[in-house]
Formats: C-alpha cells, structure tokens, sequence
C-alpha cells in the first residue's frame, strides 16, 4: 500500500509529561514509554517527516502544586526543567533499543546526558532523519513548556506546531464541566484571543501569531491522531 505525502515536512510535537505515565498516576512508567517509542519508530518508518519533540515534566514536578507561599518560584521552575530531561532521557532509551536514532538537547545544561541545545546542530540532526527531543524547557524559570515548544518550532522553521493534550482539541468551555461546550474545528488566532480562548499559555501563543506557526490541539491520549494529521486528515483544532 502506498503511503500518502505527508502534509507537512517539518514538525514540532509538544507531547504533555502526564503521557509518560498511566493517566491519574505519577513518574515515569516504562512500559508506557516503551509504547510511545514504538509509535515513533512506526512514524519514522512510514513517513518522510522531519520530527522535534518538545517534552513537559507534569508526570514528575508541577510547582504550581507546592504548598504554602513562600517556596522560589525560579527554584520550582528548574525542578520542573530537570523533570523533563528525566523524560526525555527514557525516551531516547527506549527510541535506542528500536535503533530509531534521536539526540536530547537540553536548553539547560546538563553536559554528561545529553546535548546542549544548539540551533543549527539540532537542525542538522533533522536533515539526517534524528529524532529531537528537546527538552529542559528555555533553560530559564518562569516559562512553561508550551512556550518552549513554541520558540523552538519558530527556530527549527517547523511548519506546524501540534500541541497534544488530553482533550479533543479547542472549545467554547471546559467540556469536563460544560457539557453543552463546542469544539472548534478551526480558529484564527484573532478570534481565539477576542474569545479568551486557552489554546496554549499567552507567550506561546503569542510567538505562534507573530512567526505565522499554525498551531494544531489535539487529543495525544490516541497516538494514532499525530499519524492522521501526517496523512492530512482534519482532527483536533487547527489555530491559523
């Protein structure tokens, strides 16, 4: 069977941290991480589509869940860019063990495990057919990870940005308390703004308008959606 062209030659996937473990539980759980590794090997396979990922670490570290006032929010933030290294590292473990060839690059240092996050190395690496998996958000506190996604996709010229999430894709309201919310199928940035819609936190959706980064949301929870939007077909949001 012939495989299709895929839509898009140059992508950045933002995959959530709570994808590394089963849902409603913490750390990382290598069996999970074993499934996600042999998605990508499939995608890597079958298409000719270069692929970045951005990781969180919610699986490991939110700050926003410490108690009391008066922990350093930078101090919480570096935590959290370490919890996403420990993610990024066990995926490249399992990515090794299917001889799908990546490079983690960390925005913040951490020499002896991997890369420092160099853009035109990590370009390089694209070109070659590596997987990237970026991670240790900006390397600087206060910014989320959907805004790391968002600056690396402008920086690698990806072509699209697909934020996976645990939902279908953008609505009106939160569908897990509205039950009468509607999914968009498509948005412009100016009605998600003028709307106050969530699609990814200010910044980043900020960078995402600025550079001209379509931005697609979707629901990660059924890996086989990233395959589908490859193959062009219409799932999720797509913020354009």
């Amino acid at each position: 069977m012939e495989v299709p062209l895929p839509r898009y030659k140059r992508v950045l996937l933002k995959l959530t941290g709570e994808l590394f473990c089963e849902k409603g539980r913490t750390g990382i759980d290598f069996v999970v991480v074993k499934r996600i590794a042999e998605y990508l090997a499939h995608l890597r396979k079958v298409h000719d589509t270069d692929l970045a990922i951005v990781i969180g670490g919610g699986n490991l570290f939110r700050g926003r869940n410490i108690r009391g006032d008066n922990f350093d929010r930078a101090q919480a933030d570096f935590i959290g860019m370490m919890g996403t290294i420990m993610n990024g590292l066990a995926l490249q473990g399992e990515l090794n063990i299917l001889n799908v060839e990546s490079r983690v690059m960390s925005s913040l240092r951490l020499d002896q495990a991997c890369e420092p996050y160099i853009r035109l190395k990590a370009m390089h690496h694209l070109d070659v057919g590596r997987v990237v998996i970026l991670v240790g958000g900006t390397g600087r506190p206060f910014f989320t990870t959907d805004t790391t996604a968002a600056l690396l996709a402008a920086e690698l010229d990806c072509e699209i940005l697909l934020k996976g999430s645990g939902v279908d894709g953008v609505y009106s309201a939160d569908p897990k308390v509205d039950k009468d919310a509607k999914m968009f199928s498509t948005l412009t940035f100016q009605e998600a703004l003028v709307q106050g819609l969530m699609v990814m936190d200010s910044t980043a959706f900020a960078v995402c308008k600025d550079q001209k980064i379509p931005i697609i949301v979707f629901n990660v929870e059924d890996l086989n959606n990233i395959e589908r939007i490859l193959n062009g077909e219409n799932i999720g949001t797509l913020v354009s």
